[in-house]
């Protein structure tokens, strides 16, 4: 089983590809009018669905079109939790006291 971590920059981009036009496709719209309502050229989408290379730019401008900008959220998660943070307000560690030797410990 192929996992996204075994998968190459070019599958990766495939299956984004694949992805794009299946929704494109469940929604009836046929390449010319994603494209129009994208302002991007259809053979800029056509790269992009085929997986054969394309801008940040015509991802953007295709996911708007389709209403689906937020995808981009899940590619850098804002952080709720800074861990910096809860170093800062733990309480500090306590050590054992070191016990001194008297002379007739030796």
């Amino acid at each position: 089983m192929m996992t996204v971590t075994n998968l190459t920059p070019e599958e990766m981009e495939a299956g984004l590809g694949e992805k794009l036009k299946a929704f494109r496709l469940f929604n009836n719209l046929d390449q010319k009018t994603l494209a129009e309502r994208a302002g991007v050229s259809l053979r800029a989408l056509r790269s992009l669905e085929a997986g054969d290379g394309s801008t940040i730019k015509t991802l953007v401008s295709v996911l708007r079109a389709l209403g689906r900008q937020t995808w981009l959220d899940s590619v850098a998660p804002v952080a709720t939790i800074n861990p910096l943070t809860l170093t800062r307000g733990a309480k500090q560690r306590q050590r054992a006291a070191r016990r001194h030797r008297s002379p007739s410990d030796v």
